[in-house]
């Protein structure tokens, strides 16, 4: 399986940027026109119409982004509109999103980001290649999501996903590392009601206390060493969307509390601020840890967590859901056989037994590591990924479950 591209129109005044971009793209795969002005590029989507994403500047000479994004949407209703703004000017990417662009990134930007951001574009039209057969990519929300998977386990996630997507009510996600919590999360969202509102993410586990509370509720200037301006938190920038708070175990108790008050009261205060700010979010949160045991323990409140599980998904560990190996077989050397220049296609019936013999602590996320170093090591012209391309634990792991 080939990774799916796009037609992709980028828009920027400043040449350097339309060069990088085009360069970058383009060498994923996608083809790549560009444009200097928002009125070359609105001459181009009325005369081309194979354009599936456009990256388009905020603040440009002629016609801004927003300008652009509304005559575009004119033209294309389908089209997907990723803005391009600067820090200072996060406010009017979130209100084009609130015009129908599916994300933003800001500049300076990293070229990972910019890669993933389109690979989600591409994904919300729903360009990704269907599975074969023999590797099914179940229909409904999660098959836009890369979430492939046809075992009974899976197809139980799926169905819930599909009959929760529209509540405001929170979600708890469930499950060990590498399951793929924040897949689901991102299904629930792009498939649900608020799916032209912002998807915002956090990673409640790499952040201090002080900033986190910054993060999700925002500051005011001089509140704290380092607030050199007022900043909008994750909560206002998700308005009307989804937020999606990872690691939900992890939060401090200070942080629990202020977290209590939004979900009851939909309000709250930025970090050193008194004005009153209300919200529509749908939260959707995740942990590997048991909440229950921390409850007991006294380290997570007992109130939050019944909040915060209105609604429990739970993701089967990989272990628990083997059927769906080869799929995911493919869909992996789909993504990593091409960007490396490898002719690998699938893996040898070897391999495959072996994958089902092996326990998977990691998880997807394991397995998708493990595909990416076997094509990365394998010879050029390879067409399969044979057991001496895999990683030595795997092997040491097998090889021992076999002697007992």
């Amino acid at each position: 399986m080939r990774k799916k591209t796009a037609n992709i129109l980028v828009v920027d005044d400043e040449p350097n940027i339309r060069r990088v971009l085009e360069a970058v793209l383009s060498k994923e795969g996608h083809s790549v026109r560009v444009a200097e002005n928002g009125r070359k590029a609105q001459d181009i989507l009325t005369t081309d119409n194979s354009i599936d994403v456009l990256i388009s500047d905020l603040i440009m000479p002629d016609i801004n982004g927003i300008e652009l994004l509304e005559a575009a949407k004119e033209i294309n209703p389908s089209l997907s509109v990723i803005m391009i703004t600067a820090h200072g000017t996060i406010q009017s990417a979130v209100d084009a999103m609130k015009l129908g662009a599916l994300d933003y990134i800001t500049n300076p930007f990293d070229l990972d980001d910019i890669k993933q951001v389109v690979k989600n574009a591409i994904a919300r039209r729903g360009m990704e290649e269907s599975k074969p057969p023999s590797a099914s990519v179940t229909k409904g929300p999660a098959a836009e999501f890369d979430m492939v998977g046809s075992s009974e386990a899976m197809l139980d996630v799926f169905r819930m996903v599909d009959r929760i997507k529209d509540s405001r009510a929170t979600v708890l996600i469930r499950g060990e590392s590498g399951t793929g919590k924040e897949g689901i999360a991102r299904a629930l969202h792009f498939t649900s009601v608020r799916s032209a509102k912002p998807f915002v993410p956090v990673a409640c586990v790499a952040l201090s206390e002080q900033l986190l509370q910054s993060e999700l509720f925002g500051h005011e200037k001089g509140s704290f060493t380092g607030a050199i301006g007022r900043k909008k938190g994750r909560f206002e920038l998700a308005n009307q969307g989804t937020l999606f708070l990872d690691e939900i175990g992890d939060i401090p108790p200070t942080v629990q509390m202020m977290l209590l008050r939004v979900i009851q009261e939909r309000e709250f205060e930025r970090v050193g601020g008194d004005e009153t700010i209300r919200v529509d979010v749908r939260l959707v949160t995740a942990t590997n840890q048991d909440l229950e045991k921390l409850v007991k323990e006294g380290k997570f409140r007992e109130d939050l967590f019944y909040r915060l599980q209105v609604v429990t998904v739970n993701m089967p560990p990989l272990r628990d859901r083997l059927d769906d190996i080869p799929a995911l077989v493919e869909r992996f050397v789909g993504m990593y056989a091409p960007d490396n220049g490898k002719k690998i296609e699938f893996a040898s019936p070897e391999t495959l037994e072996l994958f089902t013999k092996y326990g998977w602590p990691g998880n997807v996320r394991e397995l998708e590591n493990a595909i990416e170093r076997a094509i990365v090591l394998a010879d050029p012209d390879a067409r399969l990924i044979t057991p001496d391309l895999l990683p030595d634990e795997i092997m040491r792991m097998v090889t021992i479950g076999s002697n007992n």
